[in-house]
C-alpha cells in the first residue's frame, strides 16, 4: 500500500488506508471485477453489493436496475465515463435524480460543489494528476450521486482511478457495508491522496524554476506564468473541499453517520486542510519569484542599457576629436586652395609679404580652433 508523502502526516499512511488493508478474504467473497478503463462513453462498471460483498456484475444499465429491483437490500455502485445524455436520462428517471444536478452532470466544468437534492447527495470533485514528461498538471472532473441504495459516478477525465477505489472497497467487505456514504468517503480519500504526487511535482517544479530565475534563463518568466496559472486551477480544485467537508462533517447527528466513517471524513478533511495550504504557499512563492525574476530581467536591462550608454558616450568623444581635427585641418586648406586659383588678376599676388601673410593666416586659423575645441574638451 503506498504511504502518503512526508509532510503534516510525516510518512504515515491515511486512516482510510490503514482501514482498507484488505483481511483474509472469504472463502464466498468474488474477486473484485475488472479494472474501470477511460474508454468510450457509456458505463465503465456497474456492480451489485450486498453486505459489503458483491453478489452481481450485471451487463448494462437496464440489467443492474432489473436486478437491483427483484433482490432488495443492496447496493448499485455503477461508473461511468463520459456518459451520453440518454444513458443519464436513464439514470435520471430510475433513480430520482434530479435534473439540475443531471445538468451539470452533463455539461462538466463545475466549480467543486456539494449539493443535497432530498435523500440524494450529489458531489463535484476537481481530481488532479502530475505529468512527469510535459511537468505539468492535469485536471479531471468526477461528478458522485449518493442515494440511500446507489452510488453513480460520472467521470470526465483521465482521473481519478476508481477501479483503484473499487478493488480497496472490495478488500474491506465490513467498510463496504457500511453502504453508499463509505463509497462516498472512500472516493474523496482517493481524490485527496492524488494531489500528494501533484504538490511534490509542483514543489520540484518550484525549485527548478528558483535555480532557472538566478541563472538568468530567458524562458523562465513564461514558465513561472504556465505554473502559476496551474496553481489557480489547483487551488479552484481544493479551496471549496475544505467547506464541503466540513458541511458532511456539520450533518452527522442529522444523518446518523457512523462512527467510523466520521473518523473516516475528519482524516480526509485534514488532509484537504494540509493540501490546500500547501497550494496557497505555493501561489505565494510564485508570487514573490515572479517579482524577483522582474527585478533581476529589470537589473539587467539597465546594466546593458548602461553599457550602450558608455560605449555611446565613449564613441561620440571620438567622433568629436576627428570633427575637431578636421576642422583644424580644413582652414589651411581654404586658405591655400583660395590663393591656389589660377587667376590673373588676383589682389596680393605682387604683394611681398603675401606668402607669409597666407602662412601666419593658417597658422592662427588652427591655433584658434586648437584652443576652442580644447577649452570644451573636443579635444
Amino acid at each position: 500500500m503506498a504511504e502518503r508523502p512526508g509532510g503534516r502526516n510525516g510518512g504515515r499512511r491515511s486512516v482510510w488506508r490503514r482501514a482498507q488493508t484488505p483481511p483474509a478474504p472469504a472463502a464466498e467473497t468474488p474477486a473484485p471485477g475488472p479494472a474501470e478503463p477511460a474508454g468510450p462513453a457509456g458505463v465503465v462498471q456497474a456492480a451489485l453489493y450486498r453486505d459489503g460483498v458483491r453478489v452481481s456484475s450485471p451487463a448494462g444499465l437496464a440489467e443492474t436496475y432489473r436486478e437491483l429491483r427483484e433482490e432488495p437490500p443492496g447496493m448499485a455502485w455503477i461508473g461511468l465515463a463520459r456518459p451520453t445524455a440518454a444513458q443519464l436520462h436513464s439514470l435520471a428517471v430510475e433513480f430520482g435524480l434530479h435534473p439540475l444536478a443531471v445538468e451539470d452532470a452533463m455539461e462538466a466544468h463545475q466549480r467543486p460543489k456539494l449539493e443535497r437534492y432530498g435523500d440524494t447527495l450529489f458531489v463535484v470533485l476537481r481530481a488532479a494528476r502530475y505529468l512527469d514528461a510535459p511537468e505539468e498538471v492535469d485536471f479531471g472532473e468526477l461528478h458522485v450521486f449518493v442515494g440511500p441504495d446507489f452510488v453513480l459516478t460520472v467521470r470526465h477525465g483521465a482521473a481519478p482511478d476508481l477501479s483503484a477505489v473499487r478493488r480497496r472497497m472490495e478488500g474491506s467487505p465490513d467498510l463496504l457495508g457500511l453502504g453508499p456514504e463509505a463509497v462516498l468517503y472512500a472516493i474523496l480519500d482517493a481524490v485527496v491522496d492524488g494531489y500528494a504526487p501533484v504538490v511534490a511535482g509542483v514543489q520540484n517544479d518550484i525549485d527548478e524554476i528558483e535555480t532557472e530565475v538566478f541563472r538568468g534563463d530567458p524562458a523562465v518568466s513564461r514558465r513561472i506564468y504556465e505554473l502559476s496559472r496551474e496553481m489557480v486551477e489547483f487551488q479552484r480544485a481544493t479551496r471549496p473541499l475544505v467547506g464541503m467537508l466540513h458541511g458532511l462533517m456539520a450533518g452527522f447527528a442529522k444523518y446518523e453517520t457512523d462512527e467510523e466513517l466520521q473518523r473516516y471524513l475528519r482524516d480526509v478533511a485534514d488532509h484537504v486542510t494540509h493540501i490546500s495550504e500547501r497550494v496557497d504557499g505555493f501561489r505565494q512563492a510564485l508570487t514573490e519569484i515572479l517579482t524577483v525574476n522582474a527585478t533581476l530581467v529589470t537589473q539587467q536591462q539597465n546594466a546593458e542599457m548602461r553599457a550602450l550608454a558608455e560605449a555611446g558616450f565613449e564613441q561620440n568623444e571620438e567622433v568629436k576629436k576627428i570633427s575637431s581635427w578636421a576642422a583644424i585641418l580644413f582652414a589651411p586648406t581654404l586658405v591655400g586652395t583660395i590663393y591656389g586659383m589660377n587667376f590673373t588678376h588676383m589682389p596680393e599676388l605682387s604683394w611681398t609679404f603675401g606668402y607669409p601673410f597666407a602662412i601666419g593666416l593658417m597658422g592662427v586659423v588652427c591655433v584658434s580652433l586648437y584652443v576652442i575645441f580644447k577649452r570644451r574638451d573636443w579635444l
